[in-house]
């Protein structure tokens, strides 16, 4: 039996026992980490170099890369070196700042979720209103509301969880550090503040989850009174990458939270948690890359802009020898 003040780490779940697999998770995590620092930075770098694509839809994905960018590297590089350092151990502090980037950064990416069905709201069934609604200033502070919900959702979660006191050791059965599994530590009843703050929590990601689905429910009534062909598949390319990050982000994490209790194992869990926490950084960059023609024309301007400099530089360089 220990308290929380006696606790200075806490010992996380390992991938696996044989040293070569955890060299195997190892190089698999930094592979899939690499994946999304360069997918999320092309993004971000794209939009923020090229001025046709300043508008609310894009500046919304910025921030959504940005975010991604955020949430991957809280989790990947401690999993990632406690594989390689053959080790299972974070300290308190740390297990404190993980939980705290954690819930911000997936709190205030999926306000931000919600912010961009709004947008796509507006630009289909709104589109004579759109730059009323969504002007620049509109968008910083919606943008600013994300950041700063899941600043204070995560500041409440992290001071109320971290208070509680700890009696049941300091094993978590995950691989990073996760609410869920450190409630399972605390005495009994002292939990009960936490389960009521996630209850009303759980009433704030619902509203937001009927607000996406009404909004969807919108925009496909309007699309297909889209007389032309040609209109309905722009639409839809604008619509269907963020309706997939969203279906991608909801549904790992919902039944990550939500399975029944029969079906939970060990090995499950693991797997349920990399799809919710890990994979969606890394996959979002694709999934809006692949429909988005203008992102997609926008990031081989870059591409072969830097390329032709590089060259030019390289023949200067050989010209001047």
């Amino acid at each position: 039996m220990t308290n929380s003040s006696s606790i200075t780490q806490f010992l996380l779940l390992a991938f696996a026992d044989r040293r070569e697999l955890q060299l195997l998770h190892f190089w698999l995590f930094l592979g899939i980490y690499l994946a999304a620092l360069l997918g999320n930075g092309l993004i971000i770098t794209t939009i923020a170099c090229d001025h046709h694509l300043h508008t609310p839809m894009y500046f919304f994905l910025l921030n959504l890369s940005l975010l991604d960018l955020g949430s991957i590297s809280t989790i990947v590089p401690t999993s990632m070196a406690n594989s390689f350092w053959n080790t299972r151990a974070i300290s308190y502090l740390g297990c404190a700042a993980q939980v705290f980037f954690v819930f911000f950064l997936f709190g205030a990416e999926y306000c931000l979720l919600t912010i961009m069905a709004y947008d796509r709201y507006v630009a289909i069934c709104k589109p004579l209103h759109y730059g009323t609604l969504l002007g620049s200033r509109a968008c910083v502070h919606m943008a600013a509301a994300a950041w700063g919900t899941g600043f204070l959702y995560a500041l409440l979660h992290t001071a109320n969880t971290f208070s509680l006191s700890l009696c049941q050791g300091n094993v978590l059965d995950q691989f990073f550090c996760e609410i869920p599994q450190i409630l399972k530590l605390s005495c009994s009843h002292s939990y009960l503040r936490e389960v009521g703050l996630i209850m009303v929590s759980s009433c704030f990601v619902f509203g937001c989850f009927v607000f996406i689905v009404v909004s969807y429910v919108q925009i496909f009534r309007a699309v297909l009174r889209i007389p032309s062909e040609q209109g309905r598949h722009k639409a839809f390319s604008t619509c269907l990458p963020h309706l997939a990050v969203v279906s991608l982000f909801l549904s790992t994490a919902m039944f990550a939270y939500l399975k029944p209790p029969s079906i939970s194992s060990p090995s499950l869990d693991l797997v349920v948690s990399v799809l919710y926490s890990v994979v969606p950084p890394a996959v979002n960059p694709l999934i809006y890359s692949m429909r988005n023609q203008e992102l997609k024309d926008a990031l081989r301007k870059m591409m072969t802009g830097s390329f032709s400099e590089t060259i030019k530089g390289l023949f200067s360089s050989a010209q001047c020898s």
